[in-house]
């Protein structure tokens, strides 16, 4: 792996074959977000976005050495410290609309992303991971929204993402109690898409990255566009954005390559027009 660019609070690296590794690197607070990791995970979200050489994201936490799989951290949290000072309710509004805003970058990038979670991911680091296009887990990971437990609410997009992804009566659970779950019981409500044992975590998560990679680009964006779109609006809204979008997949080289491949039995080589 090659290193993309120097942060402080994140190691950015991408591999030769397009997928850009983003670690939060703050082990000493179970990687934490404070508001220079979110102004970082911004920056590199918009050079990533930028880079023609990167196809997908892959966001993990630093591992925190010396502990064992439970008591790894994806993202522990926000930095209680950081929210401990707010003395207005303005402070706090700036806060949460600072956070959505670099979560939404994330979430509306044309290149898929992958929340690896190997271990807590709670707060602000499940909604870094809910942000995310999919999430792989640890059988070791924790996830939770505590935030009620600290006297507020979620505030970088948890209550909206969590009900789109989950429904809404998983994420009134999910927030209500303020509790933690287990990587099968996130897996089993559909916040995780899929959970491996610690030490195969990461080759199963580069498995699944590969597999969307190996597909048709354009409707691979398409796709994700579409889904996005049409969960902010009706069925039928939704509906003729499909249409609208298999027109345009109908038009590319790529469709042509695709079917004709299936017709010839053979592997498709897609070039992204």
């Amino acid at each position: 792996m090659s290193l993309v660019m120097n942060y402080e609070n994140l190691l950015v690296e991408v591999g030769a074959d397009g997928i850009a590794f983003v670690t939060v690197n703050r082990p000493k607070a179970m990687n934490a977000l404070n508001h220079k990791t979110l102004t970082e995970l911004a920056a590199a979200f918009d050079a990533l976005e930028a880079d023609a050489s990167v196809r997908a994201l892959v966001i993990t936490g630093a591992p925190v050495e010396g502990k064992p799989p439970e008591k790894q951290a994806f993202v522990a949290g926000a930095d209680i410290g950081e929210l401990k000072a707010m003395e207005t309710a303005l402070d706090a509004k700036r806060l949460a609309f600072f956070g959505q805003t670099v979560f939404e970058r994330l979430e509306w990038m044309t290149k898929p992303s992958v929340a690896m979670i190997n271990g807590f991911a709670l707060g602000g680091g499940c909604e870094l991971a809910l942000a995310c296009t999919l999430r792989t887990a640890s059988k070791a990971a924790r996830m939770g929204l505590p935030e009620v437990s600290l006297g507020i609410i979620p505030g970088y997009g948890g209550t909206q993402r969590l009900a789109r992804i989950a429904g809404p009566g998983v994420a009134r659970e999910w927030v209500l109690t303020a509790d933690m779950y287990s990587a099968e019981e996130a897996h089993r409500v559909g916040v995780v898409n899929r959970v491996f044992e610690p030490a195969e975590l990461r080759e199963g998560t580069l498995k699944m990255v590969h597999t969307i990679l190996s597909r048709a680009p354009l409707a691979v964006r398409m796709a994700m566009e579409t889904i996005r779109r049409g969960q902010n609006m009706s069925q039928q809204e939704g509906a003729q954005i499909e249409v609208d979008m298999f027109g345009l997949a109908s038009t590319t080289a790529d469709m042509r390559e695709g079917m004709a491949a299936f017709l010839e039995k053979r592997p498709a080589k897609f070039t992204g027009r």
